[in-house]
């Protein structure tokens, strides 16, 4: 829920309330039932209000309490605030009924660490007068966004990219580092770099202190081990099973807390099947949303058999999207207008459209995302299966890292492997038994916040929609972690999930290959959609960053280069200069 914003000025200096207050309107979307602002001493905090608990004014952030000295500012949900709050309320008198008020009394009562204490997904500024300190809280998997910038010796932060650039004066000059990540890692750009020079995000599970006369100090407060524990040594195959059909129950059901109406996101495939499913043993018959585009070059459009199989199965109210072709012109530019950082994943455009569709009807939706990192659902997971431990970085470069840098011009090339060595030193870091388990590691904590859980959090709030993932659950990732790498690998991926699917689901919605998010036109570039990459291209040759010769035999042949991931090579240079366009930046 919401967008947050602020500024932390240096010494005795007084925040540009003026840059807050436009940082602030900028993420209108993400909170058109409210705004708020507040400034005292060197800080100034700006909030876009999504009302989902405690509905009324009461619940209005930024959120101050008087007698502990504390205010706050933050996006997400603490799913177990009600929990919390039973467990402080001995100490603490509550004067709302929302989880804003919980962060601040968990912060006075277990200072730093109050953190640990909260299960959920959150971006949080929190300023201590008392002390004169400010933290800023990104929570375990990265799902809620945290940007910063350094402007005139003040620091900025902020729920999305955009809204930074529109407090003025940041250095809107192409990072390197960023930019290379994007074209090595099909778009994704790991915390702490984005493809601007001047922008940071702080990564996930990390909270960030700032106090007077000392430099900012970042401490990660989480970080599961993807090894064998020994208080699973004896468990069987199915002992695992139940664990995790059991860890799964409760993920869906801390997620359908809510002061509104909680739907899903429903594909057809397993992951948002099995939401579906779990949530109806708990007697909910939730709004579902599918979406689906006209067959395309061989390409099968939608999932509709699969989606409405399940929607059928436990009475949904489910709803059908189909989109036209011809709408996918203009939906493409304002997919990319809502993207905090250029995403090249065909999925993007269906997301928005599809949460589009949802925000008529529902504020909050569960999805599937994150399953296939957390239990080894990609093809490219397989070529780790068996490998040595040391194998790791080797097999993921195989399958999975792209040299498209290649198309930089020389002197935009950094000139070695930044984003291969990044990843391998993730991958040999210590905490992983097996190559599988490095790789699963590298996909769920360094790679997917900056894909598939940033392109939910944009396409969802670019709606006013909270998207929430139970797939990223921290007990969930945490058991999946220490679970032998074997019992997710098998039948081809997923398969602890396949087996706990085939207790809930239709029998075709399990067994059959795996599907994406299929947006045929998006696959084989043709027609408006062709024509607006095409002409972005074009327009972007004056800033000098591809090599024009690249370009050309790209140009001159649209469809004919493939990344490893299955994206259109120039498609993803495309929404770049989209991207790069829309915001006049690079």
């Amino acid at each position: 829920m919401c967008g947050i914003a602020g500024e932390i000025a240096p010494g005795g200096d007084r925040p540009d309330t003026e840059a807050v207050g436009r940082m602030t309107a900028a993420m209108w979307a993400r909170g058109p039932d409210g705004v708020g602002h507040w400034s005292a001493g060197r800080v100034a905090l700006g909030h876009r209000r999504l009302s989902i608990i405690d509905l009324s004014d009461a619940g209005a952030q930024p959120m101050t309490d008087a007698e502990l000295g504390a205010t706050v500012a933050y996006n997400g949900c603490v799913y177990n605030y009600r929990e919390l709050r039973a467990e402080l309320s001995p100490w603490y008198r509550f004067r709302s009924t929302s989880d804003t008020e919980v962060i601040l009394k968990a912060y006075d009562h277990w200072g730093d660490r109050f953190v640990e204490h909260l299960v959920g997904m959150f971006a949080i500024a929190l300023v201590d007068r008392r002390r004169d300190r400010v933290l800023l809280v990104r929570d375990r998997l990265g799902v809620k966004p945290l940007y910063t910038a350094e402007v005139g010796g003040r620091t900025r932060f902020a729920s999305t990219l955009p809204a930074l650039l529109a407090g003025g004066g940041v250095d809107t000059g192409l990072d390197p580092v960023g930019l290379h990540h994007y074209l090595t890692w099909h778009s994704i750009v790991p915390a702490p770099h984005t493809v601007l020079r001047g922008v940071r995000k702080l990564p996930p599970a990390t909270v960030r202190v700032f106090e007077p006369g000392r430099p900012p100090r970042d401490w990660r407060y989480w970080q599961p081990s993807y090894t064998r524990r020994p208080e699973y040594a004896g468990w069987t195959a199915d002992d695992w099973r139940d664990a995790v059909r059991e860890a799964l129950r409760v993920a869906v059901r801390r997620r359908t807390v809510s002061d509104v109406e909680v739907g899903v996101l429903l594909s057809g495939g397993l992951d948002s099947s099995l939401v579906v499913a779990l949530l109806a043993e708990e007697g909910h018959r939730p709004s579902t949303f599918s979406i689906g585009f006209r067959d395309h070059a061989g390409v099968d459009g939608d999932e509709f058999t699969y989606s409405d199989a399940v929607a059928h199965k436990f009475g949904t109210d489910h709803h059908q999207l189909r989109v036209d072709d011809e709408q996918l012109g203009t939906a493409v530019e304002v997919a990319v207008a809502a993207m905090s950082e250029p995403m090249g994943s065909h999925d993007v455009t269906a997301f928005h459209l599809v949460c589009r569709e949802v925000s008529r009807h529902v504020k909050v939706v569960q999805s599937g995302q994150g399953a296939d990192e957390v239990f080894a659902g990609y093809r490219y997971h397989q070529a780790a299966v068996g490998q040595p431990r040391h194998r790791s970085a080797a097999v993921f470069r195989e399958a999975f890292h792209d040299d498209l840098a290649h198309v930089l011009t020389p002197d935009r090339h950094p000139g070695t492997d930044l984003s291969g060595d990044l990843v391998a030193d993730h991958l040999a870091a210590p905490g992983a038994e097996t190559a599988l388990d490095a790789v699963l590691r590298t996909d769920t904590h360094l790679l997917m916040p900056d894909d598939p859980v940033k392109r939910m959090d944009n396409m969802a709030m670019a709606w006013g929609v909270e998207a929430r993932v139970p797939f990223l659950d921290q007990d969930l990732v945490e058991l999946a972690a220490a679970c032998p790498p074997e019992l997710k690998s098998a039948q081809g991926g997923k398969a602890i999930l396949k087996d706990i699917g085939r207790e809930l689901l239709p029998t075709e919605v399990v067994d059959r290959p795996k599907g994406y998010f299929p947006v045929p036109a998006l696959v084989r570039l043709e027609g408006d959609v062709l024509d607006l990459i095409v002409s972005a291209v074009r327009a972007g040759r004056h800033r000098g960053l591809l090599r024009p010769d690249y370009v050309d035999h790209l140009l001159g042949d649209p469809n004919g280069h493939v990344t490893k991931a299955g994206a259109n090579e120039l498609w993803q240079i495309g929404v770049l200069e989209l991207w790069l366009q829309h915001h006049a930046v690079g």
